[in-house]
């Protein structure tokens, strides 16, 4: 997919919804990839940590795969497919195998578990942007790789050819995170990766946003990054922290799933379905961002 407009708004990294028997529920995924581009998303993300995609296999990821392209095409969105390890040969072949796919770009991890030093990481990149048939954006999430890169490593990073983005997702806003948003880098987007700094991170000057509380009032968040709007804001930090109070997707899974939107609220070991206590504050949460159109006691009554 070749897309003229630069890399930025609100992008949704889509949960993989199953069926009652586990496997994905394929028209689910394909409603919420619809819904989110109705909402005004510029676009979608593809086997992000969001989906669960360390748990599928090889089948169910060439689906979703399949799936989510197919929306982004017809809707002249910008698709995003996850991709990679800390395997540089292997995450290699993952890049190549994304050829055809229609996948506008692929967000590849910092290595993580192997916590290269910062040369090693740039390097990891550069050999994986060489060979790429698609543009990378790098995955920068420290509390789960255990790598931490500084600004001066980002920055060398931005400048690597075929590296268009960083999905930046540091657990806060520190002084590398204020000097990166302030730093001006031709074709290279600051995405911001963390929900409930999200807003934040827009008002500092972020290009855009992958979100995955986005699938819950995804035009609230458009509505923010074209706006600003301060209050709005608040109240989408308040929906992200309650949707993320449980391991991701769980939460997000158990309220999309009150509000029928899938057909069940499951997930894959290790992770456990969420708990009523966090369904009831998400959908609180939710009304409190305003959708005004969601009947909370109903959908609790309904879900319970």
């Amino acid at each position: 997919m070749d897309l003229d407009r630069p890399l930025g708004g609100i992008h949704v990294p889509l949960i993989t919804p199953f069926d009652a028997d586990g496997t994905v529920a394929a028209a689910a995924l394909e409603g919420l990839a619809h819904s989110a581009l109705d909402g005004g998303a510029a676009g979608l993300v593809a086997l992000g940590t969001t989906a669960e995609a360390a748990t599928l296999d090889a089948e169910e990821r060439g689906t979703v795969t399949a799936i989510v392209g197919r929306v982004c095409r017809e809707r002249g969105a910008w698709l995003t497919v996850g991709a990679g390890s800390n395997d540089t040969r292997r995450s290699g072949e993952e890049l190549r195998a994304l050829a055809g796919t229609g996948a506008a770009a692929a967000l590849v991890p910092v290595p993580y578990f192997t916590r290269p030093s910062e040369a090693g990481v740039i390097a990891h990149v550069e050999a994986l942007a060489a060979d790429s048939p698609v543009p990378l954006i790098i995955y920068n999430i420290p509390y789960r790789t255990g790598q931490t890169l500084g600004i001066e490593a980002l920055l060398r990073l931005a400048a690597v050819p075929g590296v268009v983005g960083v999905k930046h997702a540091v657990g806060g806003i520190d002084q590398d995170t204020v000097a990166l948003l302030g730093a001006e880098l031709p074709g290279f987007a600051v995405l911001a990766g963390d929900d409930v700094f999200a807003p934040a991170l827009l008002a500092l000057g972020a290009a855009g946003a992958v979100l995955a509380s986005a699938h819950l009032l995804t035009d609230r968040w458009v509505e923010l990054f074209r706006t600003g709007d301060r209050a709005l804001g608040h109240r989408l930090a308040a929906l992200a922290a309650a949707v993320f109070a449980e391991p991701n997707p769980t939460v997000i899974k158990a309220v999309l799933h009150a509000h029928g939107r899938i057909p069940g609220p499951g997930v894959r070991l290790p992770l456990l379905p969420a708990g009523g206590p966090s369904l009831e504050t998400a959908l609180r949460a939710w009304d409190a961002a305003g959708d005004t159109r969601v009947r909370t006691h109903a959908l609790i009554g309904e879900a319970s």
